[in-house]
């Protein structure tokens, strides 16, 4: 097996995922600093190519996105694979260290709340879908 035709087939399909949750895919650290900068609220999914992404933090993702209460945006960037727009959203995330997956909730460019991998990592979908849902609650 051709290990780059394999984590290319992955990483277009963890793409897709998101893709089709309705999240903007920010490659660019431009991209990045246009969305993250503006007024209101952002989710940002950092994504990944790891088991734990595929099982837990996309799925939590997709639901979110047709949560009743929700923030204007929906992005994600790509650990992996675009590094510079992942450095660029990690910038704004200040008191927490580099994790993927994981989400974090921005409300007009301030970091409000995060879930590092430690807390999607052997855990249920529904257990990050729940600090998600707290998050929304207080601050959209």
């Amino acid at each position: 097996m051709d290990f780059n035709f394999f984590i290319n087939d992955v990483v277009q399909q963890a793409r897709k995922d998101m893709d089709n949750a309705g999240y903007e895919q920010l490659t660019t650290p431009e991209d990045v600093d246009r969305i993250l900068k503006a007024d209101g609220t952002t989710l940002v999914m950092i994504n990944s190519v790891c088991g734990c992404a595929g099982g837990i933090a996309r799925p939590a993702a997709a639901y979110m996105a047709n949560y009743d209460k929700k923030p204007d945006r929906f992005v994600t960037v790509f650990a992996g694979q675009d590094k510079e727009a992942t450095a660029r959203a990690r910038e704004y995330f200040t008191g927490y260290a580099p994790s993927s997956p994981s989400f974090a909730l921005l409300k007009d460019g301030e970091i409000k709340m995060m879930v590092e991998r430690y807390e999607i990592e052997g855990h249920e979908p529904i257990q990050v879908v729940q600090k998600l849902e707290k998050a929304f609650e207080e601050y959209c």
